[in-house]
C-alpha cells in the first residue's frame, strides 16, 4: 500500500525543498507506510513517472488548497493515463488537503512573524477558472478574519492585474479600515515566484508590511493528509 503526495510543482527550487519536508513529516506521522512525492508539472518526479514504478493499491492525496482544474481535471487525467500505461497499479484519488481548514496553519505562521493589534491580513492564494474553487478560498479568508478578529483581504496571486493593481486595491481596502500594517498570509504550500511577485508590488507601495511563511509542513497539513489516508477503505483494510 503506497501513499503518493501530489503537489503542483514549480520552477522555483524552494517548492521542491518544501514539498520534500512535507513528505518527510507525513512519513513520521504514518510509520510503516510507503510515502512518495510526485508533481503534476514543472518539477521531477512527475506523477506519471512515480505511478509507473508502483504496483498494487495506491492512494493519491493532492497537496492543493483550491478544488479547481488541477484536482478535478488535470490530476484525474494523469492518473487515468498512468493506469493505462501500468495496469498493475490501482489508484484512489482523495479530496484535496484544502478540504480541511488550513486556518490553524495560517494563524501560527502569522504569530511567528509577530502579528498583532493594528495589523490587517492580505491572504494570498492561487486563483482558479473554477468559480466554486475561488468561492471556497474567499470563505477561508472570512474564516481567518473571524478567528483573528481583524480585516482580511483575499488576493489571488495569479490575478494581480496590470502593474499589480489588485495588490494596491487590496492594500487600499485594508488601510481604509484603519489597518496600520499589512500582514501577508500565503495560503501556499511553499514560497515561490508568485509570492515573490506580490512582495515586489508591496515593496513598491512603500507601506508597512510583514510577511508570514507558507504553510509547508505545518501539523494541520500533515493531519489533513493522514485523515485523507485513513478515510480511504483500501488504506485501512
Amino acid at each position: 500500500m503506497t501513499l503518493v503526495l501530489a503537489a503542483h510543482g514549480s520552477r522555483d527550487p524552494r517548492f521542491d525543498v518544501t514539498a520534500r519536508r512535507v513528505a518527510d513529516a507525513v512519513r513520521v506521522a504514518l510509520p510503516g507506510v510507503r510515502v512518495e512525492l510526485a508533481y503534476l508539472d514543472l518539477t521531477a518526479p512527475l506523477l506519471g513517472d512515480v505511478l509507473s514504478e508502483l504496483s498494487g493499491e495506491v492512494v493519491v492525496v493532492p497537496l492543493l488548497f483550491g478544488d479547481g482544474y488541477h484536482s478535478k481535471v488535470d490530476l484525474p487525467a494523469l492518473i487515468d493515463a498512468a493506469v493505462v500505461a501500468n495496469p498493475s497499479v490501482r489508484v484512489t484519488q482523495t479530496p484535496i488537503v484544502g478540504r480541511y481548514s488550513p486556518i490553524p496553519a495560517l494563524v501560527d505562521r502569522l504569530d511567528e512573524v509577530g502579528f498583532g493589534a493594528g495589523d490587517g491580513v492580505l491572504m494570498l492564494a492561487v486563483g482558479s477558472s473554477d468559480a466554486g474553487s475561488d468561492d471556497s478560498i474567499y470563505e477561508r479568508g472570512r474564516e481567518l478574519s473571524g478567528v483573528l478578529g481583524c480585516e482580511v483581504q483575499t488576493l489571488f496571486a495569479t490575478r494581480l492585474g496590470r502593474d499589480g493593481d489588485a495588490v494596491r486595491l487590496a492594500v487600499d481596502a485594508l488601510q481604509s479600515r484603519g489597518v496600520q500594517r499589512v500582514a501577508v498570509s500565503p495560503l501556499f504550500l511553499s514560497a515561490g515566484l508568485l509570492t515573490d511577485r506580490v512582495e515586489r508590488f508591496l515593496d513598491a507601495l512603500d507601506v508597512p508590511v510583514v510577511v508570514a511563511g507558507p504553510i509547508a509542513e505545518h501539523p494541520s497539513l500533515v493531519s489533513a493528509v493522514t485523515r485523507m489516508w485513513a478515510a480511504v477503505p483500501v488504506a485501512v483494510g
